[in-house]
């Protein structure tokens, strides 16, 4: 993976929030999709946008980072590129990601990959073709713990993984995020969303977490420990922090897995990304010296974000080869 980020985007905050911002996702209109809802298991429901392609194509399933939706510049760039190859492509949205409130007293976190699962099985009783599962950010966290979480069972379901700048040592990005300049600007960001949505749900909730505390939360940590961790299962923000991460297990993974962390990330620090000595056979590391946090952009201003796409496109086409899954049994079974 040779990446060289434009010389007039230097360091990975700019080449965070300026393609975020600004960059050009797809020349042309922003993509539309076709929502459709679907009733989980637990009564709730989450809303899910497609751009189809024939049924025994490949299709891309896009979990989004936090605070996401279709519309990212992300999503709207593997769109771009799915259309272009003729390959299906789906966001489904973690709950209340979709422009509206969920109905149950939950939301969603970083280790959700009995979601994650339930989604994907959905997927797969419906496509005919390949099922390619892109995760970024927190949803590339979420989806590398269900393929750890599933093992050899993961292949019944989709082709190959990839996660896209996640945070796979949850406690180190947190932490990262909590200083400096990060606190000051993308802590701010996260929480002027999430705050609103937090408190919209104790209304529908009296009583199911104590909003003064979360009003007063000024980081990621508080927020975690007052709403995200004890609706979720978890005890205190340490223990979700611990449980969800996607690191400790990357070993445990048995299916074509790409992890992509650019080194100057200002969500996730180069010291806490994975060695080789810490993943299996069946995982590759993609780390390069720049790009930002889901920025990787290329070209003169405004620049734009195909490159991402494209790249990691490429090596999920490469893992539907007979010969290469024949390659990998022998390497982790030989």
């Amino acid at each position: 993976m040779n990446y060289t980020a434009p010389k007039w985007l230097p360091g990975g905050n700019l080449q965070t929030i300026w393609p975020a911002l600004y960059s050009r996702q797809h020349g042309s209109p922003p993509f539309t999709y076709q929502r459709e809802r679907w009733t989980t298991p637990d009564g709730d429901f989450i809303d899910v946008d497609w751009r189809p392609g024939a049924t025994d194509a490949p299709l891309i399933v896009n979990f989004h980072g936090l605070e996401g939706s279709s519309n990212s510049h992300y999503a709207q760039a593997f769109a771009k590129f799915s259309s272009e190859q003729g390959y299906g492509f789906v966001v489904p949205h973690f709950r209340g990601c979709s422009g509206e409130a969920n109905r149950g007293p939950r939301a969603y976190h970083s280790g959700d990959f009995e979601e994650v699962g339930w989604i994907l099985n959905r997927m797969r009783e419906r496509h005919q073709g390949p099922i390619f599962a892109v995760g970024v950010s927190l949803g590339g966290n979420a989806l590398l713990r269900w393929a750890e979480e599933m093992g050899h069972d993961a292949r019944r379901v989709v082709s190959a993984v990839t996660a896209v700048s996640s945070p796979v040592d949850l406690y180190a990005s947190g932490q990262a995020i909590g200083r400096g300049f990060n606190r000051l600007v993308y802590t701010r960001m996260f929480l002027n969303s999430m705050k609103p949505k937090a408190l919209d749900k104790l209304k529908q909730y009296p009583g199911l977490f104590d909003g003064a505390s979360l009003a007063r939360a000024r980081d990621l940590y508080a927020f975690d420990n007052i709403f995200t961790a004890p609706l979720h299962g978890f005890k205190n923000t340490q223990d979700y922090w611990t449980r969800a991460s996607a690191k400790p297990h990357l070993n445990q993974i048995r299916i074509p897995t790409l992890v992509v962390n650019a080194r100057n990330d200002p969500f996730v620090p180069a010291w806490c990304l994975p060695q080789q000595s810490e993943i299996g056979a069946w995982v590759t590391l993609w780390q390069p010296e720049e790009g930002g946090h889901v920025g990787f952009p290329q070209g003169s201003p405004p620049g734009h974000v195909r490159w991402l796409p494209g790249a990691v496109g490429r090596w999920l086409a490469a893992q539907v080869s007979p010969h290469i899954a024949s390659q990998k049994e022998t390497t982790t079974h030989g």
